[in-house]
């Protein structure tokens, strides 16, 4: 799971097919934070508790899918920043590898820092310039 932290509380809490569970809502709900789980491809809309006075966040996304379709509800709902974030890690670990040499706190921080920034400088590095040509 991936919490996008804009404060001191979760506001978004992303995870992938295998969070679409009641226990995971529930969870991210008294949290507070906005649940983004794809469900899964065969799911079906939940009947709502009778105590609750709204509709199941899971249910409005699965009305939102039917309308726009899978992918255009990863764009609006923010969760195709969950795969990018997955493929900047396993992109970082294969380069520099899963372990921190360092084993003080602050020492961990530096060096994550610095590979971070050799990280960016290579993805810069590797980008083609791009230019407008008159015909």
């Amino acid at each position: 799971m991936y919490w996008t932290v804009l404060s001191l509380r979760p506001t978004q809490v992303s995870g992938d097919g295998a969070y679409d569970k009641r226990k995971c809502y529930n969870a991210i709900a008294a949290r507070g934070a906005k649940p983004t789980i794809p469900p899964r491809k065969d799911a079906v809309i939940w009947e709502d508790e009778p105590d609750c006075q709204k509709e199941h966040p899971r249910n409005q996304v699965l009305e939102r899918i039917d309308q726009v379709g899978r992918q255009q509800w990863k764009q609006e709902s923010g969760y195709h920043r969950r795969s990018l974030a997955e493929t900047t890690m396993f992109r970082f670990k294969t380069i520099f590898g899963a372990t921190l040499r360092r084993r003080l706190f602050d020492n961990q921080a530096v060096e994550l820092f610095l590979k971070c920034a050799a990280l960016n400088r290579m993805f810069q590095l590797g980008k083609p310039n791009s230019y407008k040509v008159e015909s």
